[in-house]
């Protein structure tokens, strides 16, 4: 417990609930951050190395992105420490839903995250009986199918063009590196190959491809329907790399899209990127950003740039009181339109006070909570 007692600051969190279940093994966690401006959300992770104190950093982030997108949902979010392709995984969901019926959904919306398919979140509706207790659910169900419509990547490519376009680098011809080809990283791909980048570097797990003339997006799609994870390793074009060598080849917008922690102050000092734009969560350290900006290095920060999962969340959260089915051109349309203003408030005010833009970002957020904070009576009026 005192490890949980250490994550506890004015911000939060409000609840860490920690289960298990015997017969299944399942073990996990969930963390509701901050509620002041509504209900927790937030995506679930399964991993077998997720610990409390990676959920409540998530959770944390999760509390930043719906204030900086104005949405009107606190930051939460879950993790189950097993392993995602494991045959028993139905039912460790279905315990790990149980377990929490008294949170779910009353305080916390599951969603997606790391490990979790639009099926899962079927398999939790189901269990609790609720068609409130999760979103990301099939289209067929009535959900939005979050990884099939890549809104996240999609985001992240509206933010970066945005951020170029302020710092005058045209997105036309620049060269992009990603870190993770998942979800969030070949929509990512997808649309900046349609807003006319070349992609030059690819990563997952198990190695990078790096051609610095552009990789063919398409082709790259196939192999990895085909391959899996390991195209990469099999892919004809391209010069293959070790995992992170993807992060210091040359380009002009580097994108870590894949997990937390994969920029350090040593990684900072070799990246060749004029643009940093997250599309993971917590990619990077505080002494990197510090390190980047001294570099003139701009760096969106992931509660920006990656919010389009939650703009799409939202669309899904509502859809579960009218049962009508999200609008899918507006769910593109908000995230276009929030992600792009988000992204220049950002730089335009971190400009302005001379500081990296995840503090502008970040005390723009935190305005926004803490008046829903001293509204709500949570603090003291000043």
């Amino acid at each position: 417990m005192t490890d949980a007692l250490s994550l506890v600051d004015d911000w939060g969190p409000e609840k860490i609930v920690v289960v298990s279940h015997r017969r299944t093994g399942m073990k996990g966690v969930l963390v509701v951050d901050n509620t002041a401006r509504g209900i927790g959300k937030g995506g679930t992770r399964m991993s077998p190395h997720v610990t409390v104190g990676e959920v409540a950093r998530l959770a944390r982030v999760m509390t930043w992105k719906w204030a900086s997108v104005d949405l009107f949902y606190g930051g939460a979010k879950a993790g189950i420490v097993a392993d995602p392709s494991s045959r028993d995984k139905e039912a460790v969901l279905r315990a790990f839903a149980r377990a929490l019926s008294n949170e779910v959904p009353r305080e916390y919306v599951m969603g997606l995250d790391m490990g979790l398919t639009e099926s899962d979140a079927a398999i939790i509706q189901d269990e609790l009986g609720d068609r409130g207790a999760a979103v990301g659910t099939p289209e067929h169900l009535g959900g939005v199918a979050y990884d099939k419509l890549g809104v996240t990547g999609y985001g992240v490519a509206e933010a970066a063009d945005a951020a170029a376009q302020y710092q005058d680098l045209p997105l036309t011809g620049s060269r992009v590196a990603i870190q993770g080809f998942g979800a969030v990283g070949n929509a990512a791909a997808q649309r900046f190959s349609e807003l006319g980048a070349t992609v030059v570097a690819v990563s997952t797990a198990h190695g990078a491809l790096h051609d610095p003339t552009g990789l063919d997006v398409a082709g790259l799609l196939a192999a990895r329907d085909e391959h899996g994870d390991h195209f990469v390793t099999r892919h004809q074009h391209g010069t293959p790399l070790p995992p992170g060598g993807e992060l210091t080849v040359d380009c002009d917008i580097l994108v870590p899209a894949a997990l937390q922690d994969v920029i350090d102050r040593a990684t900072a000092q070799r990246i060749k990127a004029r643009l940093v734009v997250e599309g993971a969560n917590l990619p990077t350290s505080p002494e990197a950003q510090d390190i980047l900006a001294e570099r003139g290095i701009s760096v969106i920060p992931d509660f920006v740039a990656n919010a389009g999962g939650v703009v799409a969340a939202a669309f899904a959260m509502d859809s579960r009181h009218s049962g009508f089915r999200p609008d899918t051109a507006a769910i593109f349309e908000t995230i276009s339109s929030r992600l792009r203003t988000n992204t220049i408030t950002v730089l335009e005010e971190a400009r302005r006070r001379e500081v990296t833009p995840h503090t502008a970002g970040r005390d723009l957020a935190e305005a926004r909570v803490r008046t829903a904070m001293r509204s709500k009576g949570r603090i003291p009026l000043a």
